[in-house]
């Protein structure tokens, strides 16, 4: 049982860890000032949360600290999607993919809160807060481009289009899922994808904008290990000053 909820707490973790650092990219990058600081705050969130499952793992499981599993591993020992990994793109895809992801993390910490493990219950309880006011910020957006103008639309839906089999990834189950089905502890990602969907389709359909009808091949391979080259690049600015002085108490 505790390989298949390590396994949940990490994937959970890393994908948290490695978007948190990609959206920080867009500070001072925006294409508003307004955006600049929401992707900027949205980023902090998202590295607080990586930190809070870290803690748990460290804690109740005997994984190394959160600073260790942060900087310290090698990009194979990560569990992140792939679609965390993608480079920011232009902001249409970086929306795209914030209005995708931050669904599929409410869906995933509303189901949580009912865990039989007590300590990622509370957790669960705790985020969806902040989770809620992430979603409502993609919403806006995708709802404001997805209408403004004949470019913004066509940009918008060729973004949901070139993202969405990179979005079916974020469910790619454990080889334990199972053990985290009977034992109350989590519903499974198939039950996830099927909330994240209805979710996502409430938004896109009074706009007429529809995901992907034809059969599309979901992107597998980050919960076992495999990654996109863009995992390494991105590692190598994360943990560049933690290399120069790896026993620096701060």
């Amino acid at each position: 049982m505790n390989e298949a909820i390590t396994d949940l707490l990490l994937k959970m973790g890393d994908d948290a860890l490695v978007l948190g650092h990609r959206n920080s990219e867009w500070t001072g990058l925006g294409p508003v000032l307004e955006e600049d600081i929401a992707f900027s705050s949205m980023a902090q969130d998202k590295i607080g949360h990586a930190i809070a499952l870290y803690n748990i793992l460290h804690e109740d499981f005997g994984a190394p600290s959160p600073d260790d599993l942060a900087y310290k591993r090698k990009p194979d020992a990560f569990r992140c999607c792939h679609f965390v990994e993608l480079p920011i793109g232009e902001y249409d895809f970086s929306l795209v993919r914030h209005f995708f992801f931050d669904h599929a993390e409410a869906c995933r910490y509303r189901l949580l809160e009912h865990s039989s493990n007590n300590r990622l219950a509370a957790l669960a309880r705790k985020v969806r807060g902040e989770i809620k006011y992430h979603v409502m910020h993609a919403d806006t957006w995708i709802k404001e481009l997805g209408q403004a103008s004949t470019e913004s639309r066509e940009r918008i839906i060729r973004s949901i289009q070139m993202a969405y089999p990179y979005a079916l990834g974020i469910f790619e189950p454990c080889q334990r899922e199972s053990d985290l089905i009977t034992s109350g502890i989590f519903p499974g990602e198939e039950a996830l994808r099927q909330e994240w969907l209805h979710s996502v389709q409430s938004v896109l359909e009074p706009i007429q904008i529809a995901l992907p009808q034809d059969r599309v091949e979901p992107v597998f391979g980050g919960r076992k290990g495999v990654h996109t080259p863009h995992l390494q690049a991105l590692l190598d600015e994360m943990t560049e000053v933690h290399r120069m002085e790896p026993d620096a108490e701060w």
